[in-house]
């Protein structure tokens, strides 16, 4: 059973998150409120919001784990994405959020939809479906890694673990909407960061040191560069670094770039959110090296529990308790935010748009909370089969949405004449191909987000040379959009 310190400090922190919920619960009074926070979110939230959202339970269990077994080279993946979380800040993070207030769009399928003017509502309905699709897979990645923690940590069975995680997560998602998430998110940022930086510093010294954690590398033959002496795949390399192309296209980060205050916020907000994401994929590599000497023989999923090893050997029991409630905050900043964004996919494009046009407020923000409940449901029930990894379910999901939406988004920010009918082709084809990609089997090769993103972009390519090019109403707007982007940028 956990320790009586551990578990009282772990205590205190969930009874907080779920006094942020309470609190945004009585102050969230409209939908785009509970959607997008009122566009009002400053730098520091927004940045530790939207970085928190995006690394979730699979920095400290998933990647750490891969490191342990995969030694250096599978830190090509945090390269590629920090990689990719530059250029989305830096590419991104305006165009959106002043495109979006333009259009008057609180969805990522909204958007689109009044982006390329498109009238058959096609765009709209795939991107709700995709988004539907790919964020249960996503949100039971979470849910595996709370049943992960809580199992170990209370000595109860998986089953009953993943229910009691998903419980605190739903909770102050229902509550409090998109204020209460990024709000808490940056409460959870900050405790991630700590956590990853303090747990392998005090693992490295208990470990041996650097010599120590080479040596025992050496002895089992895992490779200790990223360019093995023995060589490597250069498709592995691929694979991995290509995980940055998804941050082109995930609607749970999108959406904070949508909700900061102003365009201008975001220079400040894009440095914020490059030390943290550099320090904590740096961290999290660590722990997977250092576990290396420290836990013999970890494999079968046990692997992604490094870091709770790591934590329960290192650390004072007091202590233990907040860096137990940081691997649950990297699990729930992510969650909250994919429920909180298929919620809103369901009431803004589903509900309002085919089954009750003239909602009121109240009618819609029932729906949004109903529609948490429901995803939560679903993605409870796959994370209760057997077998499931984190890594494994995330990197299918974030290819998903890599391979459907990103090209699409870039075109949106960046093409004067890309048309509708170019968009849903690129996210169809982006769609199929990785889809048929991965059940083939190919995905071993080369991770399926690179075809799947190639086809989209050449699917867009193509039927743009096909159509006539965009309405008048739409390079109209696209040049406001470049203007004011350019005004404050100036």
């Amino acid at each position: 059973m956990i320790d009586t310190p551990s578990l009282v400090t772990f205590t205190v922190y969930l009874v907080l998150l779920m006094a942020i919920g309470v609190y945004f619960y009585r102050t969230t009074v409209n939908l785009e409120d509970y959607l997008l926070g009122g566009r009002g979110l400053g730098r520091w939230v927004t940045a530790f919001s939207a970085q928190a959202s995006d690394m979730s339970g699979w920095l400290m269990m998933g990647l750490p784990g891969a490191v342990y077994l995969g030694g250096v080279p599978a830190a090509w993946i945090a390269i590629g994405l920090f990689v990719g979380t530059a250029l989305n800040w830096r590419l991104v993070a305006a165009r959106l959020r002043v495109y979006t207030q333009k259009t008057n769009s609180l969805t990522l399928a909204s958007f689109f939809e009044e982006r390329f003017k498109d009238p058959s509502g096609l765009l709209r309905t795939i991107t709700a479906l995709i988004t539907l699709i790919f964020f249960t897979i996503y949100a039971s990645s979470g849910l595996v890694a709370s049943g992960k923690l809580f199992e170990p940590m209370f000595h109860i069975d998986y089953a009953t673990a993943v229910v009691l995680g998903g419980a605190f997560i739903i909770s102050y998602t229902f509550l409090g909407g998109f204020l209460a998430v990024c709000y808490t998110d940056l409460l959870q940022g900050a405790l991630m960061l700590v956590a990853i930086v303090v747990v392998p510093a005090i693992g490295c010294y208990q470990a041996g040191g650097p010599s120590a954690i080479a040596s025992a590398m050496a002895a089992k033959g895992i490779p200790a560069g990223l360019f093995p002496a023995g060589g490597i795949n250069g498709l592995a390399i691929l694979s991995s670094a290509a995980w940055g192309l998804g941050y082109f296209g995930q609607p749970h980060i999108l959406t904070r770039f949508m909700g900061i205050r102003s365009g201008s916020e975001v220079p400040g907000a894009t440095a914020i959110a490059l030390v943290w994401v550099a320090l904590s994929l740096c961290g999290a590599i660590a722990v997977g090296l250092i576990g290396i000497p420290l836990f013999d023989g970890l494999s079968g999923g046990e692997e992604e529990k490094v870091f709770l090893y790591m934590i329960n050997v290192a650390l004072a029991p007091w202590i233990r308790g907040f860096m137990l409630a940081a691997v649950l905050s990297a699990i729930m900043s992510t969650i909250d935010s994919q429920l909180l964004v298929s919620s809103s996919t369901l009431t803004e494009d589903f509900y309002q748009k085919a089954i009750k046009r003239n909602a009121s407020e109240r009618e819609m923000m029932i729906a949004g909370r109903a529609s948490v409940i429901i995803i939560s449901v679903i993605a409870l029930l796959l994370a209760l089969k057997p077998g499931n990894t984190i890594l494994g379910l995330v990197a299918y999901a974030w290819a998903g949405f890599g391979a459907a939406f990103g090209p699409v988004v870039l075109a949106a920010l960046f093409s004067r004449e890309t048309t509708w009918q170019a968009a849903l082709a690129g996210m169809l084809s982006g769609t199929v191909v990785l889809i048929v990609w991965k059940n083939l089997g190919l995905g071993a090769q080369l991770y399926e987000i690179v075809p799947g993103f190639a086809a989209n972009a050449a699917a867009i390519f193509i039927v743009n040379r096909i159509t006539r090019g965009a309405g008048a109403a739409a390079r109209r707007e696209f040049d406001e959009v470049e203007s004011a982007v350019r005004a404050f940028s100036s």
